[in-house]
C-alpha cells in the first residue's frame, strides 16, 4: 500500500525557515510527479504551492517563487520543500502528492495527511 508520509512543520517566526519532507513507501511503479499543496485555516480549498516531475523540473506559485525550493531524491523516494522567507501568510497545513503510475498504465493520485507549518511572533 503505497504512503506517503510528510515531517518537518512546526511554528516559526516570521522571516524564518523551515524544511519539509514527504517520504514514499510502498510503491514500486514509476513516480510520475509529486507536489507540494496547502490548506490554509478557513479556507476550504487547498493549492498547489510546488511541483517536481520526475525529470527533476520544477514549478512554483508566484507567491513563493524565489522564497521556496523543491528537490527530490530518487533514491530514497523522498521530496523535500525548503521553505525561507517565511511570512504569516504562509501559515497552512502542507500536504505532500504523488501521481504513481500502475502496471496498467494509467495514473492514481496519492496525498500524505499533512504537516502544520504555522508562521507567528
Amino acid at each position: 500500500q503505497v504512503q506517503l508520509v510528510e515531517s518537518g512543520g512546526g511554528l516559526v517566526q516570521p522571516g524564518g525557515s523551515l524544511r519539509l519532507s514527504c517520504a514514499v513507501s510502498g510503491s514500486s511503479s514509476r513516480i510520475k510527479a509529486m507536489g507540494w499543496w496547502r490548506q490554509a485555516p478557513g479556507n476550504q480549498q487547498r493549492e498547489v504551492v510546488a511541483t517536481i516531475t520526475d525529470g527533476g523540473r520544477t514549478s512554483y506559485i508566484d507567491s513563493v517563487k524565489g522564497r521556496f525550493t523543491m528537490s527530490k531524491d530518487n533514491a530514497k523516494n523522498t521530496v523535500y520543500l525548503q521553505l525561507n522567507s517565511l511570512q504569516p501568510e504562509d501559515t497552512a497545513v502542507y500536504y505532500c502528492q504523488a501521481d504513481i503510475t500502475t502496471d496498467t498504465g494509467g495514473d492514481i493520485r496519492y496525498w500524505g495527511k499533512g504537516t502544520l507549518v504555522t508562521i507567528s511572533a
